[in-house]
């Protein structure tokens, strides 16, 4: 069932809307789509900074418009008893929206059989580990080097604090490297760090999905992308 708000317009709107985007960053998925399009382009104005969550998130995509733009397709969005979108705004032809209605259901599956196939990896992991140390032998594990990029919400990031909120992650198997901030343009910086991982002890997957990408370390990071990966 696609994702349904009205009224966005009103106080009562504007409330579903900000206790939707408490707990995530985008309308539907992990990545900006043509959903957070379709919703921003139903908001006649700026939302009042009472509105946290939806005040975050409009500045953010206020922020994408200017630097790169959006292209995802998304799994499909209503917004009732608005008024009409201009077609510039939202950048996508109607019949997109009807493609995506349509294929929800796969889209729901996928992210539900990627949700199960990344605990099913974290237990093996965690298994294999237990079976090390149980055997009380030494056991050579494959290493990773992995470059990461981390993108903030906007310009107005502490990008300090969003570097110590990402060290902050701490786990058997995972050591932080060297790390440069890199102009990504209309004053915003990303942060590109280097990781190296113990292969059976960490994925970066689990990582990035259930560690940097939840609260309190997502106040600071909208995405993280893995730029290279090398075996050691």
């Amino acid at each position: 069932m696609a994702v349904a708000f009205c009224n966005l317009g009103s106080d009562a709107g504007l409330k579903k809307l900000d206790d939707y985007l408490l707990t995530r960053s985008y309308i539907t998925g992990y990545q900006a789509s043509k959903d957070d399009l379709t919703v921003h382009a139903s908001l006649s104005k700026p939302p009042s900074s009472d509105y946290v969550n939806v005040s975050r998130w409009y500045n953010h995509i206020e922020a994408l418009l200017r630097i790169s733009g959006v292209s995802a397709e998304g799994s499909g969005v209503i917004v009732e008893g608005s008024a009409p979108a201009p077609e510039e705004a939202i950048a996508t032809p109607p019949a997109v929206d009807t493609k995506a209605s349509a294929a929800e259901e796969d889209d729901d599956d996928d992210v539900d059989l990627f949700g199960e196939e990344t605990e099913e990896e974290k237990k093996a992991a965690e298994e294999r580990a237990a079976a090390v140390k149980a055997s009380g032998k030494k056991k050579e594990s494959g290493k990773s080097s992995v470059l990461m990029d981390v993108k903030p919400w906007d310009d107005e990031t502490d990008m300090k604090k969003l570097e110590e909120a990402v060290r902050s992650v701490q786990m058997e198997g995972l050591l932080w490297g060297a790390s440069k901030l890199v102009a990504v343009g209309y004053g915003i910086k990303k942060l590109q760090i280097m990781l190296t991982i113990v292969d059976d002890l960490v994925s970066v997957d689990t990582l990035i999905e259930e560690r940097l990408m939840e609260e309190p370390i997502n106040e600071y990071v909208q995405s993280c992308d893995i730029v290279a990966f090398n075996k050691i």
